[in-house]
């Protein structure tokens, strides 16, 4: 519980900061604004759950309850993915097209990104699930801790779900591919930036300013490999397979505030001067 509330109150924290404070009412902050926003969904669609059940000792759930948890978490695992492509193209604007930057990066162009992001999120996912629709289901126990489109495909009377698992796979490398191609493109193009201008307070700036984005990414697709590769072996314990797929919904939005909040100077500027603020105020 103390993990569930830690992750609330620092995601909110981002959330209340970029929305009420005109210091951060920029781009990159308005696209930022969506991660804290998809880590508190995908934190929310496991952990309460999961400590109920720890507590009250009652492993049930309701089929459509099941289906919306599932598809809230791979909601959260696209969105990821998607967002941070999102912000890297955004910091490529800024760093290797300044003069460009404001003109480019337009309120509506921004609107537009968020809205591709989360839209291309949510259409992916969501003809995952209507796929379900075509299988009969004879079982009624989950072999996990949450609910997923695998674990569901396994509630199945034997049919054949060859094309859940095809769109399944296909999805999966799509948002791999395309996110990290976009990724790969923007920092390529900022660090060749960096490497050609003379002024080393502006390489500074710029690798600061990507370092948490990196950070962020690179324990992603570290928690997510290693979540695919338990699957793949049937040795690994299934006490241990659970647990390393909890990790990849608890630790990305238990530090991902803090990454943010330490790496980007204008968050951490802000939440400083709000505080002192707050000590200062007149009782």
């Amino acid at each position: 519980m103390l993990i569930y509330l830690i992750s609330v109150l620092s995601n909110v924290t981002i959330l209340l900061l970029i929305a009420t404070q005109k210091s951060l009412h920029k781009p990159m902050f308005y696209i930022l604004f969506s991660l804290p926003l998809n880590d508190l969904v995908g934190i929310t669609a496991v952990l309460p759950r999961v400590l109920v059940d720890i507590v009250t000792q009652e492993h049930t759930v309701y089929y459509p309850t099941c289906v919306i948890q599932a598809f809230l978490i791979h909601m959260f695992g696209g969105g990821t993915l998607f967002v941070l492509a999102a912000m890297s193209f955004d910091r490529y604007l800024a760093i290797c097209k300044p003069l460009r930057y404001h003109s480019i990066m337009t309120p509506l162009t921004v609107a537009g990104i968020i809205l591709l992001a989360w839209g291309t999120d949510f259409i992916l996912i969501l003809v995952l699930f209507l796929l379900q629709l075509r299988i009969r289901r004879c079982r009624n126990v989950i072999q996990n801790m949450y609910c997923s489109n695998f674990a569901l495909l396994g509630l199945s009377c034997g049919e054949d779900t060859t094309i859940n698992n095809i769109y399944g796979l296909f999805i999966t490398a799509f948002m791999q591919i395309v996110t990290i191609a976009v990724q790969l493109f923007s920092y390529v193009q900022i660090l060749l930036t960096c490497v050609f201008n003379k002024q080393s307070n502006a390489k500074s700036k710029a690798l600061n300013t990507c370092l948490a984005q990196l950070i962020v990414l690179g324990i992603y697709e570290f928690i997510s490999m290693f979540t695919i590769i338990t699957y793949r072996f049937p040795d690994v314990p299934s006490h241990a397979r659970m647990a390393i797929g909890m990790s990849t919904f608890i630790i990305l939005p238990v530090v991902n505030p803090f990454i943010y909040g330490m790496k980007t100077r204008d968050i951490r500027v802000t939440l400083l001067h709000v505080m002192r603020r707050k000590k200062t105020s007149p009782t």
